[in-house]
């Protein structure tokens, strides 16, 4: 009998396993160091690569077009000016759209690319901004591009018109201090950005605001929060009925959330909230070793019996939302900021580096001079399962705390079929890969390296950088960065070339 339950286990970790694979690789070398080369995904026409070809005397933009097995469809170049840098990308409708800017003269204002990946024509287009801003987020609709930043602390978002060649500021933008948390292209042609910012108690709330193609504010529908609660941050998605469904996080300060909000919109504009604190998940402390979690969740249920619950501060994002059959999965990552310090004493004056460590957690007085930011440390991710009214039907987690980044980015993915959900994420040059289904866990934490062209091929620690893994198309994903490839797997072994590599991830 034994035997049989591990040849059972076996089997099955073999199918787990065997669900996620890497079925392809394209490289270019490179000898540049840096983010030289990036990607646009174009769903079914396969990948763009573009590059904003550096050095004397260069100034053009390189472009190479992939097909879904990674086979070269095309190669251009597009000739601009030498200052130019490449901010943004958006791909609709079978065109990529290229945002461009003169960093160092804001009053030049934007250059706009309309590329079709198909053969790679091109449109420019010059957009003259009287408000110089730098862009955070970039959209296309039908016929015009939107284009969001700051200036003086107040959001804004451009709208730029193809046929009429002119420019404006979106109506209901340029008035209050706030942060656009998302900007969202509809198929219909319209567009959807929620806003955060203060209401008149002072009480953080979000605006979803709703723009038809022409910049023609439709629909405005404000979410404002209950009791002590502020509404910190919300990312939303249109379900089949056309409900639309808003996910995010509360708390009581701006910085550190509590637990998750849901919110559930009517045609009508009409909305129900609901609020989770974190202690009312079941998984989410499952990222901290079993006897913290074990600690943890016996005072959640000491606190629960009295009738009181445990208040639990993170820093949190939500970073997507998708529908899933009858339902819709909200996905999160909890991450804090990591320093290091110099300090003097009084005795000696002699500088002190620190190990790593958040100062909103740990007080270091007698040393309290500058701190040097590090980047963000990640702990884990958590996947919920809501209805289309909101409720919570399970919750999950994946532990992610390898992760250290200079910036706030999305690093899992979320690989849904029918039967259970895939979580992956790359870092450095390892893809690791969690199989869940609801609140189960089908198979942990598995991790495999970055496949390479040939078998000979072999890079060492510290030789994959700025790597990342995206959406394509259907269940297909690719990972992407920076690898020196070298001739053996000898310490300090020569190296054979520095390239930029794209790998195809499917899963079944």
């Amino acid at each position: 009998m034994t035997k049989l339950i591990i040849t059972l286990l076996l089997f099955i970790s073999s199918l787990v396993t065997a669900q996620v694979a890497q079925t392809g690789r394209w490289e270019i070398k490179t000898d540049q160091e840096g983010e030289v080369y990036k990607v646009a995904r174009a769903d079914s026409l396969g990948l763009v690569i573009y590059s904003k070809l550096q050095g004397k005397d260069k100034g053009s933009i390189e472009l190479i077009r992939l097909d879904t097995a990674l086979k070269e469809v095309w190669r251009g170049y597009i000739p601009v000016e030498q200052s130019v840098t490449i901010s943004l990308t958006f791909v609709r409708n079978k065109s990529l759209y290229i945002l461009a800017r003169n960093p160092a003269n804001p009053l030049d204002g934007f250059l706009v690319i309309d590329l079709d990946i198909k053969n790679g024509k091109y449109t420019s287009h010059h957009i003259r901004n009287a408000i110089p801003f730098v862009p955070t987020e970039f959209v296309s609709t039908n016929g015009a591009v939107m284009i969001s930043g700051y200036f003086n602390y107040r959001p804004l978002v451009l709208h730029y018109s193809f046929a009429l060649k002119k420019s404006k500021i979106l109506p209901g933008f340029f008035n209050e201090p706030g942060e656009v948390n998302q900007m969202k292209s509809n198929d219909d042609g319209s567009v959807d950005i929620i806003v955060s910012g203060k209401n008149a108690v002072k009480k953080r709330s979000l605006w979803i605001r709703n723009y038809n193609s022409e910049g023609e504010l439709i629909k405005t529908t404000v979410l404002e929060p209950s009791g002590k609660r502020n509404l910190i941050f919300g990312r939303s998605v249109k379900m089949p009925n056309n409900q639309q469904v808003v996910a995010g996080v509360y708390g009581r300060n701006s910085e550190y959330s509590r637990g998750i909000f849901v919110s559930t919109i009517s045609t009508f504009g009409e909305y129900v909230t609901r609020y989770y604190n974190f202690a009312d998940l079941q998984n989410f402390f499952h990222y901290l070793r079993a006897n913290q979690e074990k600690r943890i969740k016996k005072r959640i249920e000491r606190r629960r019996v009295k009738g009181k619950r445990l208040k639990f501060n993170y820093r949190f994002l939500v970073q997507e939302l998708i529908p899933y059959g009858n339902q819709f999965i909200m996905l999160g990552e909890a991450f804090y900021p990591l320093y290091s310090y110099r300090a003097t004493t009084n005795i000696d004056r002699s500088y002190v580096n620190s190990s790593w460590y958040d100062p909103s957690y740990r007080n270091y007085s007698p040393y309290r001079n500058d701190f040097i930011f590090n980047g963000f440390q990640y702990t884990h991710a958590i996947v919920i399962g809501f209805d289309k009214e909101g409720k919570i039907h399970w919750d999950n987690s994946f532990e992610i705390s390898d992760v250290r980044s200079s910036q706030l980015e999305q690093f899992v993915k979320i690989a849904p079929v029918s039967d259970h959900v895939g979580l992956l994420y790359l870092f450095n040059n390892l893809i690791r890969t969690k199989i869940i289904k609801d609140s189960q866990v089908l198979e942990g934490k598995l991790a495999d390296e970055v496949k390479m062209l040939d078998s000979t091929d072999y890079s060492q620690k510290g030789d994959t950088q700025m790597t990342k893994l995206d959406y394509w198309y259907g269940h297909h994903m690719f990972a992407s960065g920076f690898q020196n490839i070298r001739q053996s797997n000898e310490r300090g072994a020569p190296l054979k070339r520095r390239v930029f590599f794209i790998n195809k991830i499917s899963y079944r």
